[in-house]
């Protein structure tokens, strides 16, 4: 496609490197290797367009630059439910943490009465990186201004034994306990979340500029023992 040519000549070999050493379930033959900026330029210049309804359809696709491309077009979107739509079609196909997290549509921020319903849809699926973008979606959106404390019991909820979906737990709960210590901090002290999450969480908000020194220390007491093999 034009579209894949273009990704073609904004390659840079070198940094194809460094993203599949970043992203190690894509093989590296699947790397074009173009900066995210160039692919953010380009996402704007093919939704300004308005060119890109075959790209859209045309899945899966084949290059972990086109799915980088894919996320960042749908992030332009100013239509809720066409967005939506869009993204409930592209979800099943997104196969790693770098295209899942590049997702952040404009529109979703002015529809967070309806978006909610959708983030309850998308973070209770089974499949990964669906229920990663649900889980982030809710921290960009959920965590201020709009937080109800219902809504820990989401992500609190997930049980889906990888990595990358333990670890968006681990960075939902450190980021509450930032925005939301007191509704926060039970899920902690009262063990709510599965060992590994429960320490990662600890981990990752004991780094954050934005837990106090007192709040670091008391987390440290609640660091849960690894169990050890009998």
């Amino acid at each position: 496609m034009e579209v894949t040519k273009k990704l073609f000549e904004l390659a840079d070999e070198k940094y194809a490197d460094f993203q599949a050493r970043l992203t190690p379930t894509i093989s590296r033959k699947l790397f074009i290797g173009v900066r995210v900026p160039a692919v953010r330029k380009l996402a704007k210049e093919i939704y300004r367009s308005g060119d890109y309804e075959d790209f859209l359809a045309d899945l899966p696709h084949k290059y972990y630059d086109e799915n980088m491309l894919h996320g960042l077009i749908l992030s332009e979107f100013k239509n809720y439910d066409d967005c939506v739509a869009e993204v409930d079609r592209f979800l099943p196909y997104v196969d790693n943490w770098a295209v899942c997290d590049i997702m952040s549509p404009k529109c979703f921020k002015k529809n967070r009465d309806r978006l909610i319903d959708k983030i309850v849809e998308w973070s209770g699926n089974d499949a990964v990186y669906t229920s990663r973008f649900g889980m982030e979606m809710l921290m960009s959106h959920y965590l201020d201004e709009d937080f109800r404390e219902e809504y820990l019991e989401i992500p609190a909820n997930v049980r889906i034994d990888d990595y990358y979906a333990k670890m968006m737990v681990a960075w939902f709960f450190a980021t509450a306990l930032a925005k939301q210590w007191d509704a926060t901090i039970p899920y902690i002290r009262d063990g709510r979340l599965e060992t590994w999450t429960h320490n990662k969480t600890i981990q990752k908000a004991r780094e954050s500029n934005r837990i106090t020194g007192e709040q670091k220390e008391y987390l440290k007491t609640l660091v849960k023992a690894k169990k050890r093999p009998l």
